[in-house]
């Protein structure tokens, strides 16, 4: 492609983000906002205790 087909085509991408059409990659900022406030190890931990305390507990009223 020429110079000026790539400053078109540059030119229309950029008046359809304009008018309210997504741009292909999401910014930073929303990218932040979809993330879970929980981390991937704090899940880990908590699902640990909860799910390690039913078992001990299934445990300990079968066997006592």
């Amino acid at each position: 492609p020429t110079q000026f087909e790539m400053r078109q085509k540059n030119a229309q991408f950029a008046n359809a983000a304009r008018a309210g059409k997504k741009p292909t990659k999401p910014s930073r900022q929303e990218q932040l906002s979809k993330r879970s406030p929980v981390g991937l190890a704090a899940l880990g931990v908590i699902l640990f205790v909860v799910v390690g305390g039913v078992v001990f507990e299934l445990i300990r009223l079968m066997f006592l």
